[in-house]
This record gives structure tokens, sequence and C-alpha cells, in this order.
């Protein structure tokens, strides 16, 4: 009997999964060096968060084959037309990016609890440093899984959608349950984060390329 399973040698040859993990150890080794409390390090995972929304938002903007069986918006079927497409990916901007505003003021909020003093500047930099790894992993998997994904069934629309919640929801209840001080706590806490992200990385693709 055959099986989707993919085979761990797959995975591990996987050039955007090490991307994404080499984007996690960037973010541990400036958080070792500058002392990052955790809060910190949640505003950078939440820039990550968004730029996924931003690949995913594009992936559905530019689809040309699909399906939206089961799927109505206004109590209506969606078309299977570019059209279609396109307006279920603004309305995807909108409900990702609302979730979004409201996990900013979780982020305030937290902030202001801890009463952390003002980053510095190279604190700055070395986030946005950060931020960019991430952004620039993420770009490298929407391309470099591009001509992979979807080659033996129709991407489902209404799936689309809720892969991005799929795929952040365990990466930020690691976030926020898994952070304590300390340098050691910092690096098992990033260590789970990442197991969390590689690990949805590759269930993500592994559903787009089933049969």
């Amino acid at each position: 009997m055959q099986t989707n399973i993919p085979a761990p040698a797959e995975s591990l040859n996987d050039a955007s999964l090490w991307g994404i993990v080499a984007g996690n150890m960037l973010t541990m080794a400036f958080a070792i060096v500058q002392q990052w409390p955790v809060s910190e390090i949640m505003w950078i995972y939440w820039w990550q968060s968004v730029f996924i929304g931003v690949a995913n938002f594009w992936r559905i903007w530019n689809l040309t084959e699909f399906s939206t069986e089961g799927m109505t918006m206004n109590d209506r079927p969606v078309p299977e037309t570019p059209a279609g497409a396109q307006s279920t990916a603004i309305f995807f901007a909108i409900h990702y990016g609302f979730f979004h505003l409201v996990y900013m003021g979780f982020l305030f909020s937290m902030s202001k609890m801890i009463d952390m003093p003002p980053p510095t500047l190279i604190d700055n930099i070395l986030t946005a440093f950060a931020v960019a790894g991430f952004v620039a992993s993420h770009l490298f998997s929407l391309r470099y899984n591009a001509a992979r994904d979807f080659k033996s069934k129709k991407p489902n629309l209404g799936s689309l959608m809720f892969y991005p919640y799929l795929r952040i929801v365990p990466m930020h209840l690691t976030i926020i349950f898994g952070g304590a001080p300390g340098a050691l706590n910092l690096i098992m806490f990033i260590g789970l984060k990442t197991l969390a992200d590689a690990g949805m990385h590759v269930i993500e693709h592994h559903i787009f390329r089933a049969r």
C-alpha cells in the first residue's frame, strides 16, 4: 500500500526547512549576546508570523487552478476564477491582520506589566537583522516550494486560508508558555519554538504535496 509519509531524508534535504531553522538560530544568538527578555523575542516572532501571512496572501492571490469545494462567502459559492482567489486573499488579509492587531495589543500590555527598559540602538539593529533573517528564509521557502507544492492535486482555497493559523498557533503557544529567565532557559525556549516552527513547516508542505 502506498503512503504519503515523507522519508526522513526527504525532509532533511529540504533547503527551505534549514532556512527556517537558521532564522531561529540567528535570533537565539542575538538574544543570548544581548540578554534579551522573552517579551523582546516575541516581537521578532510576531513579525515572522506577519510575513507568513503575507506569503500566504501572495500564494492565494496568484492561484490560477484551485478548488472551492465546501467554501462559501456571504452564503454564496466562491467561483473558481482569479477574481474568486483575489477576493479570498483580501478577506484572509483582513482576518489575519485583525488577529495580529489583537496580538500586538497583548505584546504591548506585556511590555508595560514587565516595565521593561527601552531597547538600545544595538537592540533595535539586531532585532531588525533577526526579522530580516526570517523574511529572507520565508521568501526563499515560498519560491523554493512554488514548483513542488500542489503538483498532484488542486489546492482547496478554504484550506489555504486555514493553513497559516495551523502553522503559527503551535509556534506562539510555545512562545507564550515556554519563556523563563536565564540563558539556559532561553536556549530551551527558542529550541522548542524552533522545533514547533520546523515541524509545522514539514507538515504544511507534506499536505501541499500529498496526492
